[in-house]
């Protein structure tokens, strides 16, 4: 038995409450005393944390990693740096699973999914009990918990229809949520504003969710529109929730777009927060940038697709689908936020794609692209690269504002995730990297935005009650001894959307599982990760 002392350190637990000076011991993979007075005994190691802060290991419920363990040795570099023990992977209806039982199609999904997940390959996983042996046979530098999206179920059932569900289809839908999350799925996870989601009624997905209200767990949600209408999003997803009877998740909950700064965020948190104070069970997530990150495909305007995305992207390299394209890009629509109008193609950079000949285009926005390599607007732009790349382009979106994000921060159920997405690129957005010290830096350290109980408690505690992962998130004795140390001067981020590949530095040291994963800011090991299954 192994047996590590931690002493001398400011104890922050997780749970909100104030900080204290004390000790804890390690043994094996948990913590087995916690105390403001000395433990004594003979220990294997002992670790001096006077003048540093002790805390749980950062839990990011929301990050887009769910193929790197079958595809980079040294993916978790970034988040254990970060002092990220734990994940959820399957957000915003994107997951590797459910996944179509006939290989061509299931690679058409995940191609689809490649600007968000990274290249996948098909046939070695199509149900999440699947994907969970997958996940036992590789190494993990960090704890893995996942939900499965609604947009690879649907995918799965229907490939990219528009047309609504069947009752059979319906009840098969209901029946793989209810099997997954019986398997220790965290939950379901919904991207309405994506296709072919987006083609998918309120009442459709009340139904179908109502598998999630049966085992009491949640629904993440990328909600139907977070521009023009972002408020009547909010409004939807809870309607969800309340019909569903679950808790709801709202995922990077934000207000984009200038003309609705500073307004729609108020009217969206007045509907949380009279749903409530009727009992319902509805809470949020950001991520401190003003920037997020998604695929260019999100610009196309759902009409345009049609329910057939492949068709969509044949048809942009033809001058008449260039020309549809540039007539439904200038429209508003009832239904859909178009993003082309509410933020401008100004204000959306490319950031990632796949081919070589491409990367001229890297981190330049749209309108620059359009002018500088000589295509007639940025809609012609927009086709010929999304036809030459079929679909597979990740975009920089620069589309919040700092006064609307420091609002969230303050609400008493909001958390903090990275919502890192892992397109192939050398230029990815700078949360992957630096999220979470970024936000100690920011929020507790530069401007006292948050105490620092607080800080560490959106990024731990709430974290673990929300997704159901028990026995982690807290300092606690017998929980896991997934443990972070470190001095707040220190610790910092260093990604910036110039840079957005800098490491985080000053991490003293991070244990995950009773395991010292980081020491000095070096890597020591990275397969101490386990599978996570959650219980609600």
């Amino acid at each position: 038995m192994s047996k590590i002392l931690v002493k001398g350190g400011l104890i922050v637990d997780g749970s909100g409450e104030l900080p204290y000076k004390g000790n804890l011991l390690i043994e094996d993979d948990k913590i087995s005393k916690l105390s403001k007075e000395e433990i004594l005994g003979d220990f294997d190691k002992v670790i001096d944390a006077s003048g540093k802060i002790v805390s749980p290991g950062f839990i990011d419920i929301h990050r887009h990693c769910d193929a790197k363990p079958f595809n980079s040795e040294d993916f978790g570099d970034c988040m254990l740096l970060q002092g990220i023990t734990s994940t959820v992977v399957g957000n915003c209806g994107i997951s590797m699973t459910p996944a179509p039982a006939n290989r061509d199609d299931a690679y058409a999904m995940y191609k689809f999914h490649e600007p968000v997940l990274g290249p996948i390959e098909a046939g070695f996983v199509t149900t999440y009990d699947d994907y969970l042996n997958a996940l036992d046979k590789v190494k993990l530098p960090l704890n893995f918990a996942s939900m499965i999206g609604f947009g690879s179920l649907k995918i799965s059932l229907k490939n990219f229809s528009d047309a609504p569900f069947t009752k059979e289809e319906i009840k098969e839908a209901y029946d793989v949520i209810d099997k997954a999350l019986s398997s220790g799925a965290s939950g379901v996870s919904v991207g309405i504003m994506y296709i072919p989601e987006c083609y998918t009624s309120t009442d459709e997905y009340a139904q179908i969710l109502s598998a999630v209200g049966k085992h009491h767990s949640v629904v993440t949600a990328h909600i139907r529109g977070e521009g023009e209408s972002m408020v009547k999003s909010v409004e939807e997803i809870i309607e969800i929730g309340r019909k569903a009877n679950c808790a709801v998740e709202i995922s990077h909950f934000k207000s984009c777009g200038m003309k609705n700064w500073r307004k729609d965020i108020f009217k969206a948190i007045e509907l949380i927060n009279y749903a409530r104070a009727r009992g319902q069970d509805v809470s949020c997530d950001f991520y401190p940038y003003e920037g997020g990150s998604t695929s260019l495909t999100t610009m196309v305007p759902p009409k345009f697709v049609a329910g057939d995305m492949n068709k969509a992207l044949k048809k942009m390299g033809t001058s008449d689908g260039v020309e549809e394209f540039r007539r439904m890009s200038r429209q508003t629509y009832d239904d859909w936020d178009n993003f082309a109008i509410t933020l401008g193609w100004d204000r959306i950079l490319i950031s990632g794609v796949s081919k070589e000949e491409n990367r001229k285009y890297i981190n330049k926005n749209v309108v620059e692209c359009a002018e500088e390599f000589g295509f007639k607007d940025a809609e012609e732009f927009v086709c010929h690269l999304l036809n030459d790349e079929n679909g597979n382009v990740a975009i920089i979106n620069l589309s919040m504002c700092q006064d609307d994000i420091d609002t969230v921060a303050k609400l008493p159920y909001s958390i903090f995730i990275s919502d890192a997405i892992y397109a192939q690129t050398d230029t990815p957005h700078p949360r992957m990297y630096g999220a979470f010290p970024k936000a100690l830096r920011d929020y507790v350290k530069n401007r006292s935005i948050l105490p620092l109980e607080t800080c560490i408690s959106k990024m731990t505690g709430l974290s673990a009650k929300r997704m159901g992962i028990l026995n982690r998130g807290l300092l606690k004795e017998g929980y896991y001894a997934d443990i972070n140390i470190f001095d707040l001067d220190d610790f910092k981020d260093n990604a910036t959307f110039a840079e957005p590949t800098k490491k985080a530095l000053g991490l003293y040291k991070c244990f995950l599982n009773g395991v010292e994963v980081v020491s000095e800011g070096v890597v020591l090991n990275r397969d101490a990760g386990s599978v996570i299954k959650a219980l609600h």
